[in-house]
């Protein structure tokens, strides 16, 4: 999968494209991502981005031309590519959100702004508008920074083990369970001891109780989210906690 960002600050995403998993999938071509300074798709010696607001206002707002340019260069080879424009008024990027563009088989171009706003009429280029979150920052270098690495890790090969995708956090709705390593105590803090037991079957059930019940303390609007796709024996793991729940609450 290729990732194609347009931004008048190309330095920021070296870091952490250089670092850790996603270096990895780069070197060995399981992703691929160019990262396109804005300013090399104006046409004036000053290479400018931006400008005052039609019917006046604070801030600047940057030019339609420079991303029109950008977005009909990178499209120029004719391959599918899907653009996405960073925004606060997007669609808020989730799980569900990072596997759906995964799946698609398209490329994507991410659109980063800065300054007050885009000129409105970049969005006639633009597939879909995304929000990472109900907040504002100065740019969409963060926001196209997480869109990266969240949908990257679902493609085949990146992460280790493909386990780990399927057990993260939100999948299936459910919040992940806690994780152990050694030593098996550390100032008193011991390693559940079933964790250590080599019983796999109760593992495996000890691991989505927990993640059951950190979901209904910490995020009961995606318990009510996904009710419908709990099995039974979550139904009965779910009894368990609120009855433990009660019994606690009583002493």
């Amino acid at each position: 999968m290729r990732f194609d960002v347009i931004t008048i600050f190309p330095e920021i995403f070296k870091a952490y494209l250089n670092e850790s998993i996603l270096k990895r999938a780069l070197d060995r071509n399981l992703i691929e991502v160019k990262v396109h300074n804005l300013r090399d798709f104006t046409t004036d010696k000053h290479k400018t981005v931006d400008d005052y607001p039609y019917g006046g206002g604070p801030g600047m707002v940057m030019k339609p031309e420079p991303f029109f340019s950008a977005v009909e260069h990178i499209k120029s080879d004719g391959a599918p590519r899907r653009v996405v424009m960073l925004t606060p008024q997007g669609r808020t990027f989730n799980q569900d959100t990072a596997h759906s563009m995964a799946r698609q088989n398209k490329d994507i171009i991410l659109i980063c702004g800065r300054y007050e706003a885009i000129d409105e009429r970049v969005k006639s280029l633009v597939d879909e508008e995304i929000s990472i979150g109900d907040y504002i920052l100065t740019g969409g270098e963060l926001p196209a920074l997480v869109i990266i690495d969240g949908i990257a890790r679902l493609v085949p090969g990146v992460l280790g083990d493909e386990r780990s995708a399927e057990e993260e956090s939100f999948v299936c709705g459910m919040l992940e369970y806690p994780h152990y390593t050694r030593p098996p105590e550390f100032r008193g803090l011991r390693v559940p001891d079933i964790l250590m037991s080599g019983n796999h079957k109760a593992i495996s059930q000890w691991r989505r109780k927990e993640a059951l019940r950190l979901t209904m303390l910490r995020r009961p609007d995606i318990m009510s989210r996904c009710a419908s796709e709990l099995k039974d024996e979550d139904y009965k793991l779910v009894s368990e906690i609120r009855e433990e729940k009660k019994n606690h609450e009583h002493d």
